[in-house]
Order: structure tokens, then C-alpha cells, then sequence
């Protein structure tokens, strides 16, 4: 789930904040040591406590995540799928991941 979370910054589709929360909840269960190292990461451990601390996304990422989200979704339905119900999918599915980011809190810093 780490490995996960740590791709999932770099893939749009690929949330983030869950595998980490995820690797977090495994390593307190676990290995106190290991939970630590985590939360104390620079940029890992922001994710984490920034979610479990406020329930909220920084709006950079609320931003990112939302734009990323369209224009991969928008490449795919336009240029690659041939087919009604695939574009209309990739729509419902873009619109349901928006609104579920949204609804977080924004994290002003």
C-alpha cells in the first residue's frame, strides 16, 4: 500500500491519501518504529496528517487531482474509446471523483 500511495502521486487516477492512510493504519498496528518513520516523512507524512488531523486537502492538490482527473479522462473518451457507454462511464466517473475530492475541506496554509 506504501508503494501504492507513493505511485499514486504520480498517476492521476491512483489516490494517493488512501494507501497512505492505509500504510499508516498497518505500521501503528505493527511496528510503532515503522508508523513513526512514516509520519515523519516531509512529504509522505504531510499527506497523512494533514487528512487524519483536519480531514482536508491541500487546494493545490484539490487542484491538481481535478485537473489531472479531466484531461486524462477527456484524452481517453475523445481519442481512444470508440464506444458511447465507455465515454459516458469515463464521464460519470470523472464527475463522481470530483465531487468526491471537493467535498473535502480545503487546507489553507
Amino acid at each position: 500500500s506504501l508503494i501504492l500511495g507513493i505511485i499514486g502521486i504520480f498517476l492521476p487516477l491512483l489516490p494517493t491519501t488512501p494507501f497512505l492512510l492505509l500504510t499508516a493504519t498497518m505500521y501503528f498496528r505493527s511496528s510503532p518504529h515503522l508508523y513513526h518513520w512514516l509520519i515523519r516523512q516531509k512529504y509522505l507524512g504531510s499527506y497523512i496528517r494533514n487528512f487524519r488531523e483536519s480531514k482536508a486537502i491541500p487546494l493545490h492538490a484539490k487542484v491538481v487531482s481535478v485537473s489531472l482527473i479531466w484531461i486524462t479522462l477527456s484524452y481517453c473518451a475523445i481519442w481512444t474509446l470508440p464506444y458511447l457507454w465507455t465515454r459516458i462511464l469515463f464521464l460519470v466517473i470523472a464527475i463522481g471523483t470530483t465531487c468526491h475530492i471537493l467535498s473535502y475541506k480545503t487546507l489553507k496554509r
